[in-house]
């Protein structure tokens, strides 16, 4: 009798019988995260679920590799046009966020003392 850890519905892999998305265990497990440590982060799962779930995607790595990089250029895509949206209705807060974003993006002055 074989498991089905891992169910596509509405376009979407979803480990089966969860709402939890294979992304989010797959970007984990790239971000170094051990089988153990991501059900910490998903207590819904079981480490059986998670080692189903690494197992899919092993056996399907150039099948899922693309179906998360459509879904980056989706939420790419969807992001750029919020921006552009905030840009258009609320050029104050759009000017707001973009002076913050700079600011965290400057390296941190530091003094030396010599």
């Amino acid at each position: 009798m074989t498991k089905e850890y891992v169910s596509k519905t509405d376009g979407a892999y979803r480990l089966t019988g969860t709402r939890v998305s294979l992304d989010s265990v797959v970007y984990a497990w790239h971000n170094g995260l051990s089988p153990e440590s991501i059900v910490d982060d998903f207590p819904v799962l079981t480490l059986e679920q998670i080692h189903g779930a690494l197992a899919f995607y092993l056996a399907r790595q150039d099948e899922i590799d693309e179906y998360l990089r459509l879904g980056e250029a989706e939420y790419e895509v969807l992001r750029r046009k919020h921006i552009e949206q905030l840009r258009a209705t609320k050029p104050q807060l759009y000017e707001k966020l973009m002076a913050h974003k700079q600011h965290r993006a400057e390296p941190a002055m530091t003094s030396k003392s010599d």
